[in-house]
């Protein structure tokens, strides 16, 4: 047990960020203020959008829902938070568990300075104040997947607290405005994980596992309703979700449950829940209206965690002997936000496009590495990234990283088409090749399969010629203002020239002959 965390958490490591807090209204948007508190195993906090709203009924009172997510995320580090076990997914059953994480006699924890970095990286990238000075407590409570007895945390003095996290969402009847919304982060602790219980329901038995417990990522999200301007409503908790889908379905679903309840004259139990995502629904776990008692007490085999900054820095310090504040906030990579609005003001693109860009793994590098060979506008490379690429890979469920097409193949395509040398319904037939992963340029399909723009302008002259003496119909509407006609002719010479000839200049040529 003891892996390492975010609440952080951990016999092993881990880190929490406490509890991240955002409200939200029930059939009408609009912010509401709210707080909880909370603490445990986390590294990142982002809440999805709540996809409750309804219209208003008649007489029907509107509904604030409050949320607070406590996530649990584990840290990447190659040992444990307050031992030298390794930490290894899918090992074998106990078999990364040293005296420390059995709880034997005497043993001490050390605790492991990478586990502190990340903590202070996930503080720092998530804009929250950094405690140069924190303390561990002692957690008590008594179960079987916890030896000691107790859980190492950081209940009174976590190290870091205040923070906050933007993000974007999508509004309106289409969902096609972003918004920018934010929560509040109220602290990051590190935290011991407990072990793993497996339940062996055939022999009525349960095994613990103390290699370690959660996985990457768990969240508790505690829900409640009230009347906007009225106190806040009892709440629940919705514990060990894994993944951000069913912590949008728990929400929801809760969100609605309460509101049913109370409108139909019940009550909300303060108690503890569980998703059941087969049926969509939460189901009682147990009360909590019997606060357990966790005789939180300092933590006195472990001294207060002290931090520095440049200015702080004791003289003659050596690296390895403390934690530089600063060292961590210039080493942290260019962070999402950061990117986007980059994204936003170099190349003049959408909110939304860089927040695609973004949410799919390597989409942004396959992007700037096309942006890089290319001479085409941005706005085409967007568009051709975002809409033919994404949707070629989402059909065939590939990763970017197991695209057929390289960025190299895709700007070769896209000078071709800014060069006027293919036309667009061209250009599509030219990636259909490229994506059959033959190994051939672009250049060598458009040669091969005669896809090339026309560029004899006589013969062109001679195509819009023949075209218009012979639908002489058509001319007439023309001629008598039907400004739409001109189109069936291009369509009409277009056919002619193999789809291979440009529609603007044969417009061009068109009402040059009709004028």
């Amino acid at each position: 047990m003891a892996v390492p965390m975010l609440r952080w958490v951990g016999p092993g490591r881990r880190c929490a960020l406490a509890w991240v807090d955002r409200s939200s209204r029930h059939r009408r948007e609009a912010p509401t203020g709210s707080t909880s508190n909370g603490t445990r195993e986390q590294s990142s906090v982002a809440q999805q959008p709540l996809r409750t709203a309804q219209k208003l009924r008649k007489g029907e009172h509107k509904w604030a829902a409050v949320v607070g997510l406590e996530i649990h995320a584990q840290i990447s580090s190659n040992s444990k938070l307050f031992s030298g076990s390794e930490v290894c997914f899918a090992a074998p059953p106990n078999s990364l568990v040293s005296f420390f994480d059995a709880s034997l006699p005497g043993t001490l924890p050390v605790l492991n300075r990478r586990c502190v970095e990340a903590a202070v990286m996930t503080g720092l990238a998530l804009n929250c104040h950094i405690n140069k000075k924190s303390l561990f407590d002692r957690k008590h409570y008594f179960y079987a997947d916890l030896p000691a007895g107790y859980q190492i945390t950081q209940q009174r003095l976590p190290i870091a607290a205040n923070g906050n996290l933007m993000f974007g969402v999508f509004v309106g009847s289409k969902r096609s405005h972003m918004a920018t919304r934010t929560v509040r982060v109220k602290q990051i602790q590190l935290e011991q994980d407990s072990g793993k219980s497996l339940h062996d329901d055939l022999r009525s038995q349960t095994l613990i596992d103390l290699n370690r417990a959660e996985g990457q990522l768990r969240v508790d999200a505690n829900i409640s309703v009230h009347h906007p301007g009225e106190p806040l409503g009892i709440r629940t908790e919705v514990k060990n979700l894994n993944s951000i889908r069913f912590l949008a379905r728990a929400i929801d679903y809760e969100i609605q449950r309460q509101i049913n309840e109370l409108e139909n004259g019940g009550e909300i139990l303060n108690e503890t829940r569980s998703f059941d995502c087969k049926l969509g629904c939460t189901v009682p776990m147990r009360d909590k209206e019997g606060k357990q008692d966790y005789r939180f007490m300092p933590e006195p085999n472990l001294p207060p965690l002290v931090l520095y900054d440049t200015a702080s820095l004791p003289a003659r310090a050596q690296p390895q002997q403390v934690i530089n504040i600063d060292q961590i906030r210039e080493a942290l990579p260019e962070l999402p936000s950061v990117t986007r609005e980059r994204l936003v003001q170099r190349y003049g693109m959408l909110p939304e496009h860089s927040f695609m860009l973004l949410n799919e793994v390597g989409l942004l590098q396959f992007f700037q590495n096309v942006m890089k060979e290319t001479r085409a506008e941005p706005k085409t490379v967007t568009s051709w990234v975002l809409n033919v690429l994404l949707g070629y890979l989402k059909h065939q469920n590939l990763a970017v990283s197991e695209s057929p097409i390289t960025p190299s193949a895709l700007a070769g395509l896209l000078d071709l088409l800014d060069s006027k040398a293919i036309s667009s319904s061209a250009a599509k037939q030219v990636f259909e090749e490229l994506w059959k992963g033959e190994g051939k340029t672009a250049v060598q399909i458009v040669s091969e399969k005669q896809l090339g723009l026309m560029q004899d302008r006589e013969a062109l002259e001679q195509l819009c010629q023949s075209t218009v003496e012979g639908h002489p119909r058509v001319v007439m509407d023309i001629k008598k203002g039907n400004p739409r006609a001109i189109n069936k002719l291009i369509g009409l010479v277009r056919k002619a020239a193999l789809n291979r000839a440009d529609p603007a200049m044969i417009k061009a040529l068109l009402e040059k002959l009709l004028a």
